[in-house]
């Protein structure tokens, strides 16, 4: 019998609302595996070091050095925090429902028993509320099917996003997922500094988004929060003047969060969902490069004009 693959994957539908506890837990989950990169990986400009990528299976650290070189993969099939080192060590932590102390117990326990020695800030940054990870008894939630939804989200917002990073010659950051803020993104730079930013990201010193912010960008993604589906974004910093008026075909421009967003509902139920994204993308980037006078001759180029022959 011939296997019959689907020609696409699908843009998963999961409402804020409805997984609400198990984003919360995960969150706190990342933030653990977050740091362990963080502590290990060498400093890369605005702190590209500790994100994640989207992979065949979920999430994962990519690389990290260290005594034993080793990465760490939340795969969100089977539902496993999987270790796996160049010594040919393989630990797995199960993700299912448990408190996030038990959770950071296990995972600490894991990278020991394979041979990765390591020292984390054992708290939450970038939220309201810190609790100490060995302490944290309250986000215990934990529901595979909407886990394994927000992959599928993930999947398709890193694809559109990586076509629409591939248009930029300039200096650009990979599409990587922030686990502090729970954001997938990538950003644009024009090469020139920009004003130290003002830092105020709850738990979070300000000198961390004063790296995070040293240069002038334009910066694009997914967060899976707020109401609906979760939203994609687009920001500038420094934001130059008219950015906020400039014609957008999707989304709209919010004042409360100085960014332009626009709905994943929209996106996942439009006629053609990659246009309408890379739509939104490219012209708000537009705007930040056209009233923030970028030179965009020396920035842009068509990806397809450099894949062909020299």
């Amino acid at each position: 019998m011939t296997n019959v693959l689907p020609t696409a994957d699908p843009w998963p539908a999961l409402r804020v609302a409805d997984w609400a506890d198990t984003r919360e837990t995960l969150h706190m989950w990342t933030q653990i595996v977050g740091k362990v990169r963080l502590a290990l990986a060498p400093m890369v400009n605005h702190w590209w070091q500790v994100a994640f990528y989207v992979s065949a299976r979920g999430l994962t650290t990519s690389a990290i050095p260290g005594r034993r070189t080793f990465d760490m993969e939340f795969d969100f099939v089977d539902h496993q925090l999987r270790l796996r080192t160049t010594a040919g060590a393989v630990e797995t932590v199960a993700l299912e429902a448990k408190p996030v102390a038990d959770f950071y117990r296990e995972t600490m326990a894991a990278l020991e028993r394979a041979g990765v020695d390591v020292s984390i800030l054992a708290r939450p940054v970038e939220v309201e509320v810190a609790i100490p990870f060995a302490e944290d008894r309250t986000h215990t939630a934990y529901d595979p099917a909407h886990a394994h939804a927000f992959w599928g989200q993930l999947v398709q917002a890193s694809r559109v996003l990586n076509e629409f990073r591939s248009r930029f010659i300039g200096k650009v950051s990979p599409v990587h997922f922030f686990w502090g803020g729970m954001d997938m993104a990538v950003t644009r730079f024009s090469g020139r500094t920009a004003p130290v930013h003002p830092g105020t990201t709850p738990n979070c010193p300000d000198w961390v988004m004063t790296e995070g912010y040293s240069h002038e960008l334009s910066s694009a993604g997914f967060w899976p929060g707020g109401d609906g589906e979760g939203m994609f974004y687009a920001y500038a910093y420094p934001e130059p003047p008219g950015f906020s008026d400039h014609p957008v075909p999707a989304g709209a421009y919010s004042p409360e969060w100085q960014q332009f967003l626009l709905p994943y509902e929209t996106v996942r139920t439009a006629a053609d969902p990659d246009a309408l994204l890379l739509g939104f993308l490219q012209s708000t980037y537009e705007a930040a490069a056209l009233h923030g006078d970028w030179d965009r001759a020396a920035l842009e180029d068509d990806p397809a004009r450099r894949a062909g022959p020299r």
